[in-house]
């Protein structure tokens, strides 16, 4: 059994709330770079100079890569051999949201209520989802999520007669309907199958895994390659202005399912789909 004191994951939370806004991950900088060699219209080119060139004042002049930085959404592995001690797991990410988001000079986007629409002040509460898992280790990743791209995302309750082109297709929709609204070009998080919540949560979960890492079941690989080709035959293009790159990447994630059930979920993340990971 492996102590943790309450206060190391604070401190961490802070720190991976400032980095993940401040620094996007290398393998998103580096599909950014790829897909603006690979963009035809020069309007749509030029669009990605100038993310390139946002994303390296960011990182150059230590600020926010975007002004919505985001809802904090916290994905949490605690190792079973672990021991918290010192207070409560949940008050501790909060605690790190709250330094994070004060501390860090990013704007607090979070309202207590959803109609009566108080702002909190300091970005919490935070969307937090933990698993147990095996080990005497804890696991962070800090997503922080905007809402521009957030409002664009669906989600559908499927019958299992309908099947992977219909998939496809619903993916592609839904990019088409979003349209310039996340700044795009998009990341999108696909979850398929669990529940109504379940394929919500693996599409987000999507979002995080790296863009260099395809999904290791070969029927899902190829899956995710055809979607995106039929994201980018949409042609809403850079920042929605038309042309060849409309997502960076599609990503899926699936679990098992209900027999009379076939949930598909698709979180839509921006051309700056943020996150960062550490661990205790």
């Amino acid at each position: 059994m492996r102590t943790i004191n309450v206060s190391e994951i604070t401190e961490k939370v802070r720190d991976l709330c400032i980095s993940a806004n401040k620094v996007l991950p290398d393998d998103l900088i580096g599909r950014i770079e790829v897909c603006s060699g690979c963009e035809k219209s020069q309007l749509g080119r030029s669009i990605f100079d100038d993310m390139k060139a946002n994303i390296a004042a960011a990182k150059e002049l230590d600020i926010p890569v975007c002004q919505d930085t985001g809802m904090a959404v916290v994905f949490v592995e605690v190792g079973q051999d672990v021991h918290i001690e010192g207070g409560l797991l949940e008050d501790a990410i909060n605690a790190g949201v709250h330094r994070g988001y004060t501390e860090g000079l990013l704007r607090c986007s979070v309202v207590a209520d959803p109609l009566r629409r108080v702002n909190t002040g300091d970005n919490t509460p935070a969307v937090i989802h933990t698993r147990i898992v095996a080990g005497d280790r804890i696991r962070l990743t800090v997503a922080p999520k905007g809402f521009g791209s957030e409002n664009m995302s669906r989600l559908k309750m499927f019958t299992p007669a309908f099947g992977r082109e219909d998939i496809i297709a619903y993916i592609a929709e839904t990019a088409k309907i979003a349209g310039g609204n996340p700044c795009p070009p998009m990341v999108l998080g696909v979850g398929i199958g669990s529940d109504f919540e379940g394929c919500a949560l693996l599409a987000k979960k999507a979002l995080c895994r790296s863009l260099d890492t395809p999904n290791p079941d070969e029927f899902y690989r190829a899956m995710e390659s055809d979607a995106l080709e039929a994201v980018n035959a949409t042609g809403v293009g850079p920042q929605g202005f038309g042309g060849s790159v409309t997502a960076l990447a599609v990503n899926i994630e699936a679990a098992p399912t209900h027999i009379a059930g076939l949930p598909v979920a698709v979180n839509v993340g921006c051309h700056v789909t943020r996150h960062a990971s550490a661990e205790i």
